[in-house]
């Protein structure tokens, strides 16, 4: 039977029917009889005047072009928080979060990576804010941002890369003031993304606290999901005070936690969550850390991770005219260790150890283990790219 789809899938935009085309007033439809809306315009302006009564006091309201380093005329459509989401969302940081480690290198298909983490992390933070009265479009943004400055491998590559660097590497700052700077964002979203780690000061706003918090829920519900499925963890070994409180399932937890977020903050005015709850989630974190992050295979993985990076790093310093034009010529980097750096960061996973075999000559067996593969078994192809 010949192939038909493609040809009449290419044919839908040549030949229209006349039912197609609103009359008189030039409107091509996608359907015949699409339904009849009956909207007018909704503005910036209008919904950021409908924000000043419906967000909670403390909220951060969106302000015409917003906060930048460097000014920008006001969208017309959507606000300056609006924008920011939706330029995080097309970078080409955001989209190779989905090449980078959450927990486990070379995952399986239904294994998280930092693409989906960072998802999931916006849906939390969204629920929270919504229910909550703050702003979801900057909460969206903060949440999507937070972690593309995350390098390959996971957490290993700060240890990797800190040495390099006079203040060290830390995701959420170079996240904030390196890989999304081009991107002229508001600096309520730059300072949420900026602190949203715990061990840095305190986000300015509300919606970048929603956010430290739903970072910290987000993983660990879902890293120990994927534990469990690889086997890993036993969730009958889950602490008392997490199942008995949050459940042994990620969706469970994920509403507990929420819940619990939702009333803290209506209750206190404060962003936080009340007991049990809190133990909960730092028993839960905990009993990650002992049985996932830091048993052995997990450290091994992180040894070879840093390994790869810095023979990356010292092979760019040491050749910087094998840097792509782009990173060569960005005198604003600094020197030679920190541009090495900025390239060997913003590759995937893949892509690094592929470019330490093809240019360094490293054995696949060196390389960082699958979770279910002998060493160098889940090795790429030399000339895979990012």
């Amino acid at each position: 039977m010949p192939w038909t789809r493609g040809p009449r899938w290419a044919s839908n935009d040549l030949s229209l029917p006349n039912e197609a085309v609103v009359p008189g007033q030039e409107v091509v439809l996608a359907h015949a009889r699409s339904p009849r809306v009956g909207a007018s315009l909704v503005t910036r302006q209008a919904r950021e005047e409908a924000e000043a009564g419906s967000l909670a006091p403390g909220a951060t309201r969106a302000s015409g072009a917003g906060n930048r380093a460097e000014p920008e005329a006001a969208d017309p459509l959507r606000t300056c928080f609006e924008r920011d989401r939706d330029r995080i969302l097309h970078a080409s940081a955001f989209r190779r979060l989905a090449g980078k480690t959450q927990v486990f290198v070379f995952p399986r298909d239904h294994q998280r990576t930092r693409l989906t983490h960072a998802l999931e992390v916006a849906q939390v933070a969204t629920a929270v804010a919504r229910a909550t009265g703050l702003n979801v479009a900057l909460t969206e943004a903060i949440a999507l941002g937070h972690d593309c400055g995350h390098g390959p491998g996971g957490h290993a590559s700060e240890e990797a890369f800190s040495p390099y660097l006079p203040d060290g590497y830390n995701h959420a700052t170079w996240g904030a003031d390196v890989v999304l700077a081009p991107l002229n964002l508001c600096a309520e979203t730059l300072d949420g993304i900026r602190h949203h780690s715990w061990s840095l000061p305190s986000p300015l706003t509300p919606e970048g606290a929603v956010v430290s918090w739903a970072d910290r829920c987000a993983y660990c519900a879902h890293d120990l999901e994927d534990a469990a499925l690889a086997g890993i963890v036993d969730l009958r070994d889950l602490p008392p005070s997490v199942a008995e409180v949050a459940g042994r399932s990620r969706s469970s937890q994920l509403r507990c936690f929420i819940g619990a977020l939702v009333e803290g903050i209506t209750s206190s005015g404060h962003i936080g969550m009340p007991e049990p709850y809190a133990s909960a989630l730092a028993d839960l974190r905990r009993f990650n850390y002992e049985r996932i992050y830091t048993r052995p295979e997990s450290i091994a993985q992180s040894e070879a991770v840093i390994a790869v990076l810095r023979a990356l790093v010292e092979h760019f310093i040491d050749n910087p005219w094998r840097l792509p034009a782009a990173s060569a010529q960005q005198g604003h980097l600094g020197d030679a260790a920190r541009r090495a750096v900025t390239y060997v960061s913003g590759m995937t996973d893949r892509f690094a150890f592929a470019t330490a075999v093809e240019l360094l000559g490293w054995r696949p067996e060196r390389l960082p283990r699958g979770i279910d593969a002998p060493a160098g078994t889940d090795a790429p192809a030399a000339q895979a790219r990012w």
